[in-house]
């Protein structure tokens, strides 16, 4: 899970502006996580497959 963590403030948190309101940063992170992260990133439990490829 920390893992989890520095990837989503490496490639998400620390690259945008500061966000306006909590619904908005709910938001924006929410679809980080379903867009992005469990999609395309490999996982080793996969055989080094992304969850679409796998």
């Amino acid at each position: 899970m920390e893992s989890f963590h520095a990837l989503l403030k490496k490639e998400h948190v620390s690259q945008r502006p500061i966000y306006q309101t909590f619904e908005e940063a709910r938001r924006q992170i929410f679809s980080y996580v379903q867009g992005f992260y469990n999609n395309h990133r490999i996982h080793s439990a996969l055989a080094y497959l992304s969850p679409v490829e796998f």
